[in-house]
């Protein structure tokens, strides 16, 4: 596998250990985001427990108001993290 398969993968897996747990295997409320959030991505942002800054995100990530948040809103936050990542380091 390719490097950018090996990511696709990781990223398919991260999605998944977190969701279904509440609920739809195919999407993660907002219970599940936060602890993705904290547990994958913690290093980064530092631990999620403004409960704003949360509601914000999970708000902001349901594109289609269903009140979780699907594969395609997920990868849609890790591509945005993944620029400002990349801005960040190419300074």
């Amino acid at each position: 596998m390719s490097n950018l398969q090996k990511g696709m993968s990781l990223l398919i897996t991260a999605f998944h250990k977190y969701s279904g747990k509440e609920g739809d295997r195919n999407t993660l409320t907002k219970g599940e985001l936060t602890e993705l959030l904290n547990k994958e991505l913690g290093d980064i942002f530092g631990k999620a427990s403004d409960k704003q800054a949360l509601d914000k995100i999970f708000k902001d990530l349901d594109a289609d108001k269903s009140g979780t948040v699907d594969f395609q809103e997920y990868v849609t936050l890790v591509a945005c993290i993944t620029v400002l990542c990349n801005e960040s380091l190419s300074k």
